[in-house]
């Protein structure tokens, strides 16, 4: 079997190890014994997640939960709702709404379950009044070219909504038991997809914190909002959310944990650096870059032969208008160009099976690439320049494309060394 092979039983059994079925078998709340039992939820995993939940709950049980375009399956009582991801549509502004209305009117005999995992924040779009859908559009196109670690964006999101941050739990007397699949690096559940059930202490005034330390250009009806008290997001301490529960049922460190017993079988000493990782995509690719020189040519840290597994979410500082590729591919290009000519081979690749707006995965890259990439008359360096990963590997047949995966515990970076 030759690495690249390897490559994707690493990265299957990542995915596997997230599967909804499994994950949420586990956290099953216990059902009201006289009420109802709605279902909302968000992300680029979530119809899956309800799809499972079906299959599993015993009695019955009814709502709604939006994915991606494309990312839906079949239901049979809770409706998949489709919206646009990363940038807001309308439809997800509808989508919102319709989860408001799903547990508004729900008594304190009823149980909410939301279903939530990364991506539910472009999927819920639901500016406050004076803001309309175009602010939060710019909005997410600001956040997503600012380079700030998703937990930071998520904290400016959270305050310019009003179904983010624990608003939409605040919205209901029933109780609400969250199921999350984490794609947050640290694994802070207020903070994956914005938080719609779960409240975290940040306010507004660390909101205006982000948007100044990223130089953030918001709209300025927004950056007026985030002035006023109106932004502050529900406080955890409020008796609202006081017998609310909630749960990760999978995450990145679960999943490299897989990918490492897999590792194993293959004999292969696997090292999980970290699950996560956050920084500059090009940078983090530098510094594992060196680890990894280091492992092949002197034998140190690890022994060989080795694959480091690591998670979490780089993010991208766009340099370039009109280039293509996400997080993942800027990662593998910055590390291809940094191993050019040694015996390793690796995939960076978002495990829900979509990096950025394109059809790819990720990448896989080797001692090879960089010198591939020359021939086919590309130049990696101009292609980092311009945030342009996708043309490259697209030109060397080097993209990973597996479709959606059913779920999302962010990066998964796998590097073989020989």
């Amino acid at each position: 079997m030759d690495d690249r092979e390897l490559l994707r039983k690493l990265f299957a059994a990542a995915v596997n190890a997230a599967d909804a079925k499994t994950a949420i078998r586990k956290h099953l709340p216990r059902p009201p014994q006289d009420g109802r039992t709605v279902v909302v939820g968000a992300g680029k995993g979530v119809a899956q997640m309800a799809q499972a939940l079906e299959e599993l709950w015993e009695g019955e049980i009814s709502g709604a939960v939006v994915t991606r375009y494309g990312y839906g399956c079949t239901t049979r009582t809770v409706e998949v709702l489709e919206a646009s991801h990363p940038v807001p549509d309308l439809a997800g502004l509808a989508a919102a709404k319709r989860m408001f209305d799903l547990v508004s009117g729900l008594s304190t005999q009823d149980l909410v379950i939301a279903l939530i995992c990364g991506g539910g924040s472009a999927l819920l779009p639901a500016p406050p009044p004076g803001i309309v859908l175009a602010d939060e559009i710019r909005l997410n196109e600001i956040l997503l070219a600012s380079g700030a670690p998703i937990s930071e964006m998520n904290v400016v999101r959270k305050h310019l909504s009003t179904i983010k941050g624990g608003r939409l739990a605040a919205a209901t007397k029933a109780r609400v038991v969250s199921l999350v699949v984490s794609d947050i690096p640290g694994d802070n559940l207020a903070l994956v997809a914005s938080g719609p059930t779960i409240p975290d202490p940040s306010t507004r005034h660390d909101a205006l914190r982000v948007v100044q330390q990223y130089s953030m250009p918001l709209p300025s009806k927004m950056a007026e909002f985030l002035q006023s008290p109106a932004a502050d997001a529900p406080d955890p301490r409020d008796s609202t959310f006081s017998d609310h529960q909630h749960f990760i049922v999978a995450s990145a460190g679960v999943s490299l944990e897989a990918a490492a017993r897999t590792a194993e079988g293959y004999g292969l000493r696997p090292q999980i650096l970290s699950d996560s990782i956050e920084g500059e995509a090009r940078d983090v690719a530098s510094v594992l870059a060196a680890i990894a020189r280091e492992v092949a040519r002197h034998g140190r840290p690890f022994d060989r032969p080795a694959v480091l597994l690591s998670g979490g979410e780089t993010t991208v500082r766009l340099r370039s208008a009109g280039g293509r590729g996400g997080r993942n591919g800027e990662f593998a290009l910055a590390f291809a160009m940094a191993i050019d000519g040694f015996s390793i081979t690796a995939l960076a690749a978002d495990t829900d099976g979509i990096d950025g707006s394109e059809e790819n995965a990720g990448a896989f890259v080797d001692g090879t690439t960089a010198k591939r990439l020359k021939i086919a008359g590309l130049d990696g360096r101009e292609l980092l320049d311009s945030n342009d990963s996708f043309s490259g590997f697209a030109a060397i047949d080097d993209l990973f494309i597996t479709g959606p995966t059913g779920t999302n515990v962010n990066d998964f970076r796998a590097i073989i060394i020989r």
